[in-house]
């Protein structure tokens, strides 16, 4: 018989903590790590500085000068109501698209996919022509139809946000599409099983998952919008007080060899795209940064 009292086992020590290999770093991750820092130097962060030297070279009399003239602070009124129109036109028409995209099948869903990214490929200029191709006053498809209906496109603002919007389209639907994927149809099926509309499902359910990629989305739309300038030249025609926009005053003013008001406008454009980024990158929680 089994004694009764039962010798005790040693405990078994606790097994040690892995330890994670640490990867050596050698010269060749320094010196790639070079590499991309002075990429990026010359590339991106070298030439905007130099605009904001050039800009503040003599203080603030670059800045108040061409926000004194009047066809400069036109140009500017008209650059952002350009810019808000078409992040507004890409904000709806990228979050339908989104959610049409991921969550129902249909034939042709490649080829629409593949078609918004057609903005990204083809250059600014191509889709100015194209635009007067189709809505110009002369030799348009639909041109002299608009124009006796009393609607002009081509020379003036709506073909302007037409340009814009297209060269921006892509930028609201490639951040919404990949949360929409990680988030999945669950919470959406249990508010509709609970007898929510499919109105009240979007603005109560996929909306709030959706918030911070659809913001990140309107702010890379807004700056591409400021900046645009291709497209925009063919539509616009230039005309002063009227169709030049800020992109096409930082041009006539460069080429007439005024280059601090060149740099001033340039150096404004820059800061409201800049500004928006950061304040994004700011107030963005840590759990939606990626």
């Amino acid at each position: 018989m089994a004694s009764a009292q039962t010798l005790e086992r040693p405990a078994a020590p606790a097994p040690a903590p892995r330890r994670t290999a640490r990867r050596r770093k050698g010269p060749l991750t320094y010196l790639l790590r070079l590499i991309v820092v002075a990429y990026l130097v010359l590339l991106v962060a070298w030439p905007v500085a130099l605009v904001v030297t050039n800009t503040f070279e003599d203080g603030f009399d670059s800045i108040q000068a061409v926000l004194e003239d009047p066809d400069v602070v036109t140009a500017l009124r008209l650059t952002v109501l350009v810019a808000v129109c078409a992040v507004v036109i890409n904000t709806v028409f990228g979050v339908g698209v989104s959610l049409l995209l991921v969550r129902y099948t249909f034939p042709g869903k490649r080829i629409l996919s593949a078609l918004i990214d057609l903005p990204l490929s083809v250059s600014p200029i191509v889709v100015g022509v194209s635009l007067v191709l189709v809505y110009g006053g002369r030799d348009g498809w639909f041109g002299p139809s608009l124009e006796n209906a009393g609607l002009q496109v081509i020379f003036a603002t709506p073909g302007i946000i037409m340009a814009t919007s297209f060269v921006a389209l892509p930028l609201v639907i490639r951040e919404v599409v990949p949360v929409l994927e990680e988030i999945g149809i669950e919470q959406e099926q249990a508010a509709r099983s609970l007898g929510a509309s499919a109105l009240q499902t979007f603005w109560r359910i996929t909306l709030p998952s959706i918030k911070w990629a659809v913001v990140y989305g309107v702010v890379l739309s807004l700056a591409r919008s400021l900046g645009e300038f291709g497209a925009v030249k063919v539509v616009s025609g230039n005309v002063l007080g009227q169709t030049r926009t800020a992109t096409l005053v930082v041009e006539e003013k460069y080429l007439n060899f005024d280059q601090q008001g060149a740099y001033a406008v340039a150096f404004l454009l820059a800061m409201v795209s800049v500004a928006c980024i950061v304040i994004v990158a700011i107030i963005r929680p840590k759990e939606h940064r990626r």
